[in-house]
């Protein structure tokens, strides 16, 4: 195995944010997620889309265990670097997706669904838009963190132009539930692993500033607790700003009907 992850250690020089490399893969892949998705959605059964998005986790799940193993033997020398623990927010849906199917009734799915389509969909789009995390000084980790993101974008409308998720007010509620779930998670790791090293699970860690642009400035100002609790503020509204154009615009498949003839 370690072998394997040395032969595919291609270095490269990390691209600059908005550089030709960065604004290139964005027009492709942006217009290649929501083609697909759109397509998915006008191609693909309602009830069959479960299965769709399972293939999804596994395809996150099995990239995410290369990653994690490249970082491990390649990167940091068989040392494993908690920093890279994969429970930030991005990457949810590889969780969410591989339950989904055994999570028992509709509502349980749904409010999966939701979150995946708000929190995800806006941690996709964020990320793309601020990808200095991303950038690594080998091919297939850039690469690996731009598609990721990508994947979540393609998820995140497969789901709202399929209307897997719950498009209304308290659709959105639901999820807040869950959210707040999850950033106890998080902050459980990032006290766990103090220890063994730096953790910053949801950017949310009690003992480090914010890495994330902005809300660094705010904690280094205001403090770590107040600044984590600006972040999580933030996200959330930014979750509710997706959620409410969905609902606004409102994503429906397009209904064929027969022209009426003087039959009927």
């Amino acid at each position: 195995m370690r072998d394997f992850l040395e032969r595919t250690a291609w270095p490269m020089n990390p691209p600059l944010p908005y550089s030709l490399f960065h604004i290139l893969f964005l027009a492709v892949g942006l217009t290649l997620a929501v083609l697909l998705a759109y397509i998915t959605s006008k191609h693909i059964y309602k009830k069959h889309l479960t299965r769709l998005l399972f293939v999804c986790g596994l395809v996150l799940a099995g990239t995410e265990a290369y990653k994690q193993l490249f970082l491990y033997y390649v990167v940091n020398e068989q040392s494993y670097n908690w920093w890279y623990f994969p429970f930030q927010l991005c990457s949810l849906p590889m969780y969410f997706c591989l339950i989904l199917p055994f999570v028992p009734g509709k509502k349980g799915q749904t409010i999966l669904c939701t979150f995946m389509q708000d929190f995800n969909l806006l941690g996709g789009v964020m990320a793309l838009a601020e990808p200095s995390g991303l950038f690594h000084p080998y091919w297939l980790l850039t690469l690996h963190g731009l598609i990721w993101h990508l994947l979540l974008i393609y998820i995140g409308l497969v789901i709202a132009f399929s209307q897997l998720s719950d498009d209304t007010l308290k659709g959105f509620v639901k999820t807040i539930p869950l959210f707040l779930l999850c950033c106890f998670i998080a902050s459980i790791i990032n006290r766990t692993a103090k220890p063994l090293g730096q953790a910053d699970m949801f950017y949310i860690s009690p003992y480090y500033p914010s890495a994330q642009i902005v809300f660094h400035e705010i904690a280094v100002a205001l403090g770590i607790g107040i600044g984590n609790l600006v972040y999580l503020f933030a996200t959330c509204f930014g979750g509710f700003v997706f959620h409410c154009i969905f609902n606004r615009i409102h994503l429906r498949p397009v209904s064929y009907k027969r022209p009426m003839t003087s039959a009927d």
